[in-house]
């Protein structure tokens, strides 16, 4: 009786030998909201997906969230929805993303703790507020 659970365990253990090793599932990869991109007058800057530049504003942090109403219709912030959405790290850039949660509950995009936003005047690729009122692009 030993001799034959010995055989068959014998037998299951070289039949998963055998066996063609199943595909390991690869992590999907996680695309970040931001990316970087080289201009001519500012080096490498922080964009939108969209090659929409990325500003932040000097008045505010990630603790305290002033851009909204009327400011954020001109500087509209780069949102998501989940956290989770958002990589902490991303290759090419030293800087650190996140997101902190505004007053109308939405999640924000920050970069180094400072909260993202596009200027609403502005199409791709293009930089027209660095240093206006206290906003500048971000550079990374």
């Amino acid at each position: 009786m030993k001799i034959l659970l010995v055989t068959v365990l014998l037998a299951a253990v070289a039949a998963a030998l055998a066996a063609p090793a199943a595909p390991m599932q690869k992590k999907p990869t996680q695309v970040a909201p931001v990316i970087k991109v080289k201009t001519d007058q500012f080096g490498s800057i922080l964009n939108t997906r969209g090659h929409r530049a990325l500003y932040f504003w000097t008045e505010e942090s990630d603790l305290s969230i002033r851009c909204v109403a009327e400011c954020a219709a001109l500087w509209p912030p780069l949102i998501v929805k989940k956290a989770s959405a958002v990589p902490k790290r991303v290759a090419g850039l030293r800087g650190v993303l996140g997101t902190v949660r505004r007053p109308d509950g939405r999640l924000q995009v920050k970069y180094n703790g400072q909260p993202l936003y596009t200027y609403a005047h502005e199409g791709p690729n293009q930089v027209l507020c660095d240093n206006s009122g206290g906003w500048f692009v971000v550079r990374v």
